[in-house]
């Protein structure tokens, strides 16, 4: 089987590899990958960039679409067609940028009837989490009536699917970029209103002119604190992501004084029912359509240098591996 494989030994290096399928770690479901993702957290872990991969060897990926070839679960038989987000894979135990995989069957949940192969993985842990963002701040009580939704990070995998989703809902779209060539592309998602990344990522006031109901935020750090700091009272920020920094420089002043809420939305560990809502949602929202420009499909050989180019910035919405190509 062809992954891509991490080393530290001691020097770090990623490269694409044969591989027995003895070599996958022990679980009780074996997968035939048809497809994977390339996020932001994989451009990390490949790129050596931030402390994603806690042990090595380590093959990353952490997402996986394909069928089952050996089960000794209870919940899945030879023949189902799987998906996997998160739950630690790519980061302790090996991924999905392989054309098999072992893992826990707890892990996996069914592919949604009405999407192909390739489109669960076009969604990927992105779609699958600005789901979880905008289902949050649903449950909160945030409704179209209110006011415009703000989307960070807007033209990353994330921000696309969260900018497209709100849309479609009916509530009006915000979306902060840096990249003024992506108008064009956002608008096509459903925004009404590009926002200059720049006007929200640097230090700002505490609290500022009431200006979005809700947001989407992918960003974290200055960007997020000002964020918090232009919601309306009562509204709300789902965030779900640290593109800018982990660190949240700001102040209590929009919670005490306007009474926001503050969502911290994390996908990787999310229970199965969870999983499956956000996934039943998903598919009764694109009805089997997804825009044509929020995805593009590489090969296995191009893992790496694609990885480079996400951490630099230059890509839009969501790149999905065909590991058998």
């Amino acid at each position: 089987m062809k992954a891509i494989i991490l080393t530290k030994d001691p020097e770090f290096e990623a490269k694409v590899s044969q591989l027995d399928q003895g070599d996958l770690p022990k679980a009780d479901v074996l997968v035939d990958v048809e497809y994977s993702t390339l996020n932001y957290k994989d451009a990390l872990a490949i790129t050596n960039s931030g402390p994603v991969v806690r042990s090595y060897p380590m093959v990353p990926g952490i997402d996986f679409v394909g069928t089952v070839r050996r089960s000794d679960s209870d919940r899945f038989a030879v023949g189902d067609r799987v998906l996997l987000n998160g739950w630690g894979v790519g980061e302790n135990h090996w991924g999905g940028l392989a054309q098999s995989a072992c893992v826990h069957g707890d892990w996996l949940i069914q592919m949604p009837e009405s999407l192909s192969s390739k489109q669960t993985m076009e969604i990927g842990t992105a779609g699958y989490t600005a789901m979880l963002c905008i289902q949050a701040l649903e449950r909160f009580g945030v409704k179209p009536a209110d006011g415009p939704v703000l989307v960070t990070g807007a033209a990353g995998g994330v921000g696309s699917f969260a900018t497209y989703f709100l849309s479609k809902k009916g509530f009006e779209v915000h979306a902060s970029t840096g990249r003024s060539n992506e108008t064009e592309y956002l608008r096509q998602l459903g925004a009404t209103e590009i926002v200059d990344r720049a006007t929200l990522s640097s230090a700002g006031k505490p609290l500022q002119r009431e200006r979005w109901a809700a947001a989407v935020d992918s960003v974290g750090s200055h960007t997020l604190a000002n964020v918090c700091a232009s919601i309306k009272a009562d509204g709300a920020v789902a965030a779900c992501g640290m593109a800018q920094g982990l660190d949240l420089p700001g102040s209590v002043a929009p919670f005490i004084l306007r009474g926001i809420a503050l969502f911290g939305i994390n996908s990787v560990t999310r229970p199965i029912h969870e999983r499956e809502g956000a996934w039943a949602e998903i598919a009764h929202l694109l009805d089997g359509q997804i825009p044509g420009d929020i995805t593009k499909t590489i090969g296995l050989g191009d893992v790496i240098p694609t990885a480079a180019e996400i951490i630099k910035g230059n890509l839009r919405g969501r790149v999905v591996v065909d590991v058998n190509k």
